[in-house]
């Protein structure tokens, strides 16, 4: 595959895998269309935005939106943003095309009340990634 296509699926392996899973916190991806049965969820953006070490390679950023219920404060949202952390700050995963994707150091903004769905808040949560490509 490439470097697009070899890093998104490294990215959402994570948020497909069992661990993952088990945390019951519903996961999609950004441009989902369907219905989200919860009112507590997460959307993942991939932004390929930069340079890679070599035309096999790219960086850019995670951006996970975690909506949580609103009226309850900022508890649940940071509750997640650890749990993000727990499976990608400072991970490094091997692709099956012998890449690799390592993520840096993440942050978390709270944004406030959802202004498409007042009944939620909404808090972003950003990664920086790197892949690492092999060149044939």
């Amino acid at each position: 595959m490439g470097k697009y296509s070899d890093s998104q699926s490294d990215i959402f392996s994570v948020f497909n895998s069992s661990g993952w899973k088990s945390e019951n916190i519903e996961t999609v991806p950004q441009d989902y269309k369907g219905e989200i049965f919860s009112d507590e969820y997460i959307r993942v953006s991939i932004v390929p935005a930069g340079r890679g070490v070599n035309r096999a390679s790219v960086s850019g950023v995670v951006i996970v939106d975690i909506y949580t219920p609103a009226g309850f404060g900022p508890k649940r949202q940071n509750h997640i943003a650890d749990r993000l952390d727990a499976y990608l700050q400072n991970r490094s995963l091997e692709t099956q095309s012998r890449g690799i994707t390592q993520f840096l150091t993440s942050s978390m903004s709270p944004l406030g009340t959802d202004s498409v769905n007042t009944s939620l808040q909404r808090a972003k949560y950003e990664i920086p990634f790197n892949f690492f490509g092999v060149l044939d």
